[in-house]
C-alpha cells in the first residue's frame, strides 16, 4: 500500500521533470535530476506491476464505447488480457532497470505511463 501511495505521489512530479527538457541526457543532467528520473521510473514500474490487471476492465470499457457492446464483450477481454500482460511486463522491466537511463532519459516504455491515464 505504501508503494502505491508513493507511486501516486510521484505522478505530479514526473510530468514536470519530463516537460522541462525532453532531449536531456545522462551526461548533461544534474545528480538530482538523475535521482528523480530513477525514482520516477521505479515508482512507475511498481505501479504498473500492481495495477496491470486493470487493463482488462479498461479495454472492455473502451472497446464497448468505441466499437459497440458486441465487440466490447468479445474482443475487449482479449485486448485487456494482452494489455495486462504488456503493462505488467513493462512494469517488471522498468523496476529491474530503474538505474539505467533507457529509453531516453528515464522515459516510460510506452504511453500512457499508467493504466489510469487517458490514451
Amino acid at each position: 500500500m505504501t508503494i502505491l501511495v508513493l507511486a501516486l505521489f510521484t505522478l505530479g512530479t514526473e510530468g514536470q521533470v519530463l516537460a522541462k527538457d525532453t532531449s536531456k541526457t545522462i551526461d548533461d543532467a544534474s545528480p538530482q535530476e538523475v535521482v528523480d528520473g530513477m525514482a520516477n521510473k521505479l515508482a512507475r514500474g511498481v505501479a504498473n506491476i500492481t495495477t496491470g490487471w486493470l487493463e482488462l476492465p479498461k479495454q472492455i470499457y473502451i472497446t464497448c464505447k468505441e466499437e459497440g457492446y458486441a465487440k466490447g464483450l468479445t474482443v475487449g477481454p482479449l485486448k485487456g488480457l494482452g494489455m495486462s500482460l504488456v503493462r505488467t511486463a513493462a512494469g517488471v522491466g522498468e523496476t529491474v532497470t530503474f538505474v539505467v537511463a533507457y529509453p531516453g532519459f528515464y522515459d516510460p516504455f510506452f504511453d500512457p505511463s499508467y493504466v489510469w491515464q487517458k490514451e
